[in-house]
């Protein structure tokens, strides 16, 4: 049985090194490389820990996962899985439990273009100083994406293969953090096979995704980290000595806040909760940047469908245990098509088939009913959704770039997201147009958005959310360093000694690739930094199955 990594609340000391806020890739890597180098972390989580094999897989318990969060309306547990953010002009999804966005997102692992850190958005040294290359090896090291061999077998990529036509660029098998082999990983932990049921986005109840829960966190645990769940931070309070993080369970509203005390602060609870942290401590009277908030992006995503083609696309989960069995579904994402622009890097993209979760099958044919779509689709509530029409449901998760001009402010006291027109930029015209030929190259129709009837409308939606606390060379250009450490005013290079960020917040433009491996080598990059910094060292070397701890040596 999978170890639990987190303690009760009343275990948490009163003062720590390092405090992590947030367990995803940022608060992930943060909290083993320190971990390693002898410091004696807390990492606090506002969501949940969930074991292999307590992930949503029917509806009822989907549900129960789900939380809708708009300024005043929210609805739903405080700690469900799903955090949806509901915008006037754009919405969010974000990830809630112990790993973070690592427990619901694809798993895919690309690295950007190398025109994407030519970009002078990026302070010079990120380019320059040689450790973004040990940072990406390092990422790879440990969370291992791969691609699986037999992809071009799986139904979904060939249907994805036909509608390649369209571009003449065959599809590539995608990297994906999926375990294929049983494995025991470099974190100790032993990982079943990938039994390719397709439900990685509702979370992988076989253990073979690698998430975050899986790889840093059981590192940093391993390491002696003290790890606490269902606690949200507020704000953080500079002292004499470090700071100062103040925070109340996550699921009691009217509960009396607590605070915990830290020599350095790591702030990496994703790019909406660093950056509500940071507004809600600049109330509190911390000087930072006035960039704060500043240089939002939505990574151009588009998620889309197509429905009618004449080919069996299978791109559903069936679960662990399989609820259906008939052909193989795959992991989430198999097969991408790689149309980058060499003249114009913000007009590349990449199309990626997806696989829906097997807990929406009972929905799907409701949403595609009350949008009009196609009337076949009422076979599917007798026939489901593995038999009927919607076995030729095809789903495209498409990662490009905008303009990262959105904004993260606070509107009496809730987070928001302003940015007026969005659905303008071009980026979400020239994908529409590219979905539309690679529908009809398999005889489908194209459908933007089955959920124009619902709550979600027909307002763009990102699930890799960036920015906010942008890097910069000083405080008139970012709100945090090369390094990540958090600039303490409107102008110029003085930081706040001991605080960071380093999650999405920190990236100043889109990136045209699913983010998890940027953050985690940025992240990587920044306690290579802080540990020379601080005269620090820590050993990335595995962990032997059943060991308690590695030995830390003076290496970074």
């Amino acid at each position: 049985m999978q170890q639990a990594l987190s303690l009760p609340s009343a275990a948490m000391k009163a003062a720590y090194d390092v405090v992590v806020v947030g367990s995803g890739y940022g608060g992930g890597v943060s909290a083993s490389r320190l971990a390693r180098a002898g410091q004696r972390v807390c990492v606090i989580e506002r969501g949940r820990e969930i074991q292999t094999g307590g992930f949503p897989d029917r509806l009822p318990e989907l549900r129960r996962e789900l939380q809708l969060n708009g300024g005043k309306m929210r609805s739903g547990s405080r700690t469900g899985l799903y955090d949806f953010r509901l915008g006037a002009d754009i919405h969010v999804l974000v990830g809630c439990g112990l790993g973070g966005g690592s427990l619901i997102n694809a798993g895919v692992g690309l690295r950007p273009d190398a025109r994407v850190f030519a970009d002078r958005a990026w302070p010079e040294a990120v380019a320059k100083d040689g450790l973004l290359d040990l940072g990406f090896e390092r990422a790879q090291t440990m969370l291992r994406p791969s691609r699986y061999a037999k992809a071009p077998e799986l139904s979904k990529y060939r249907a994805l293969q036909t509608a390649s036509a369209a571009f003449g660029q065959d599809p590539v098998a995608a990297p994906v953090v999926v375990s294929f082999e049983d494995t025991v990983n470099p974190a100790g932990v032993s990982q079943r096979a990938c039994t390719l049921c397709g439900d990685c986005c509702s979370g992988c109840n076989v253990g073979a995704k690698n998430t975050v829960a899986m790889t840093y966190l059981p590192d940093a645990h391993a390491h002696g980290a003290e790890i606490f769940t269902e606690l949200s931070v507020s704000h953080i309070e500079k002292l004499s000595g470090g700071w100062r993080i103040h925070f109340k369970p996550t699921a009691e509203k009217d509960a009396a806040p607590s605070f915990v005390d830290g020599k350095t602060v790591v702030l990496a609870a994703g790019t909406l909760g660093s950056t509500e942290i940071l507004l809600r401590s600049r109330d509190h009277g911390l000087g930072v940047s006035d960039r704060l908030g500043e240089g939002f992006s939505a990574n151009g995503d588009i998620i889309a469908f197509a429905l009618g083609g004449r080919e069996r696309v299978n791109g559903i989960g069936v679960g662990e245990p399989p609820k259906f069995t008939g052909d193989t579904i795959g992991a989430c994402v198999a097969g991408q098509i790689e149309l980058p622009d060499h003249g114009d890097l913000d007009h590349s993209m990449i199309i990626q088939e997806g696989v829906l979760p097997s807990a929406l099958a009972p929905l799907l044919p409701v949403f595609f009913i009350s949008g009009g779509r196609i009337l076949g689709a009422a076979q599917s509530l007798i026939k489901g959704v593995y038999q009927g029409p919607l076995t030729s449901l095809q789903t495209f998760f498409v990662v490009s770039h905008d303009d990262a001009r959105g904004r993260i402010n606070l509107d009496n006291g809730s987070l928001q997201i302003a940015w007026p027109k969005v659905g303008d930029q071009p980026v979400y015209a020239r994908v529409d147009e590219a979905l539309t030929k690679a529908a009809q190259a398999v005889g489908a129709r194209y459908i933007k958005s089955p959920l124009a009837t619902t709550t979600m409308g027909v307002k763009p939606a990102t699930a890799h959310p960036l920015g906010g606390c942008g890097m910069g060379e000083d405080a008139s250009s970012g709100v945090v360093n090369h390094k990540g450490q958090v600039f303490a005013g409107p102008s110029g290079e003085d930081i706040h000694g001991g605080l960071y960020v380093c999650d999405g917040a920190v990236i100043p433009r889109s990136i045209g690739v699913n983010p998890l491996l940027t953050i985690t080598a940025l992240t990587e990059r920044a306690m290579v930094h802080l540990a020379r910094d601080h005269n620090l060292g820590f050993d990335t070397a595995p962990i032997r199955q059943g060991a308690e701890r590695a030995e830390t040596r003076a290496m970074t």
